[in-house]
């Protein structure tokens, strides 16, 4: 009976030995053979806290893949990342911006208090005054640089105001007309100018001299109107004072010398008859 028994022990054991070793090598190949992460498995990517859903490039990947990972077409991978060339190339490790999604972890956000609603204040008007710039420019007869009641407006010339900072920019011609009513040179004037800073420049006409700076710095405020006036001498003008102060300059010269000759004959012809000896009378012939 004990024979019988360890006989069927031995059978149990000498089958039951090859059983165990496939079993435990199905064990091992199952290991083996399941799907750890590997490379080329894909796992959608999560946004980050900006939102932005970045896709890091693995072994293998081409953007061809990754386009069909995330279902977006070439020209919306090329859109987000400018930087891929005409090529599309990539390499391992290179972070990708597939697209922009809400926050990874983005808490339910607790309700506040509701403001309160404020009456709303009207709305200030701007204020859209303008102001006016006259401009005269005179011929300076005397060349003082300032203007005599004689010294009318002067025609052929050019007036330009022109905006600091832009936006304004016009020129007008000089003239030479009089006001009837006032008996005033007229003046060139710009209306509907904006206020602010403004540079004031004259062209002074062909055969005229400047007898004030030609340009002028002017700040302007709505509501003002201002006046400036220049001033250009005739260059004939200028050579007149200086032959005229000429020749009267000559004139007296000549006049001086004049009176110094006659008085230095007279004083001549004087001395002349202080020594001219006296007369001489013979007594002897007179006895």
């Amino acid at each position: 009976m004990n024979l019988v028994i360890n006989m069927k022990t031995k059978t149990i054991l000498l089958f039951s030995i090859p059983l165990i070793f496939v079993f435990l090598f199905g064990l091992s190949f199952s290991a083996q053979a399941s799907p750890s992460p590997q490379i080329g498995e894909f796992q959608t990517p999560t946004p980050g806290a900006d939102g932005r859903i970045i896709y890091t490039v693995r072994e293998g990947d081409s953007c061809t893949r990754i386009e069909l990972l995330h279902s977006i077409s070439n020209d919306q991978l090329r859109a987000l990342n400018p930087e891929l060339d005409e090529n599309c190339t990539i390499y391992p490790g290179q972070k990708l911006l597939m697209g922009i999604g809400g926050p990874a972890a983005a808490g339910t956000p607790t309700p506040g208090p509701s403001p309160t609603p404020t009456q709303p204040l009207p709305t200030p008007t701007p204020f859209t005054g303008t102001t006016e710039i006259c401009v005269l420019l005179f011929e300076d007869i005397n060349g003082d640089a300032l203007r005599q009641e004689a010294e009318l407006g002067l025609a052929g010339g050019a007036v330009s105001v022109t905006n600091a900072k832009g936006g304004y920019s016009q020129t007008q011609n000089t003239t030479g007309e009089l006001d009837l009513d006032t008996g005033e040179p007229v003046s060139v004037c710009f209306a509907d100018v904006p206020e602010g800073e403004y540079n004031i420049s004259v062209a002074i006409p062909d055969g005229y001299n400047p007898t004030i700076e030609v340009s002028y710095k002017l700040e302007v405020q709505a509501g003002d109107r201002a006046f400036v006036d220049f001033g250009a001498q005739s260059q004939t003008s200028t050579a007149d004072p200086v032959g005229d102060e000429g020749n009267g300059s000559s004139g007296l010269l000549g006049v001086l010398g004049a009176v110094l000759l006659l008085g230095g004959l007279g004083l001549g012809w004087y001395a002349m008859r202080l020594r001219k000896p006296a007369k001489k009378f013979d007594t002897k012939g007179l006895n």
